[in-house]
């Protein structure tokens, strides 16, 4: 890695619209502030309209829906079965202790069936936004980000001139 000297020693800048700046120096107690639009920007142009614009398009109401489609089902689903388990523990112990192969009851099996509910969900949410959501997800986020590079690009035309 090489080293830089300077007043901008060790910031990273890259073109690439999955790069989290925010994460980076995290909790390192640098003060950021955001950018500040140059005079000559009328507010119609300011970043947070670009976002604005975005969060009304269709395509970024098709991913919320596509993910609370599956979220909100999947969550409710392992909640009943969650309290579900906890009901049947405390309100039925004789069902919970019936035994069912050697000294593995009802409940270990119920336990159990809670680990593998949590991996399968995560499983399936993983193939559901692979398959359902990332490439959507993709797409409006180069939007954004060449509407802010166009925006840039336009702001220091004007700051040159």
């Amino acid at each position: 890695m090489d080293k830089h000297e300077g007043r901008d020693a060790g910031t990273i800048r890259l073109d690439d619209p999955w790069y989290d700046a925010l994460a980076v120096g995290w909790g390192e107690g640098e003060e950021t502030s955001p950018p500040r639009p140059a005079p000559g920007d009328s507010p119609a142009h300011a970043a947070s309209d670009i976002y604005l614009e975005v969060q009304r398009s269709a395509a970024f109401q098709e991913v919320r829906s596509r993910y609370r489609g599956f979220v909100v089902p999947a969550t409710a689903g392992f909640f009943l079965w969650y309290v579900a388990y906890v009901v049947a523990a405390t309100a039925a112990p004789a069902l919970m202790a019936r035994p069912v192969v050697g000294a593995v009851n009802v409940a270990m099996l119920a336990g159990l069936g809670q680990f593998l509910t949590t991996f399968l969900l995560t499983w399936a949410y993983a193939r559901h936004a692979r398959l359902r959501r990332d490439r959507a997800a993709l797409d409006l986020r180069w939007t954004v980000f060449e509407q802010e590079r166009g925006q840039e690009r336009t702001r220091a035309r004007g700051a040159g001139r």
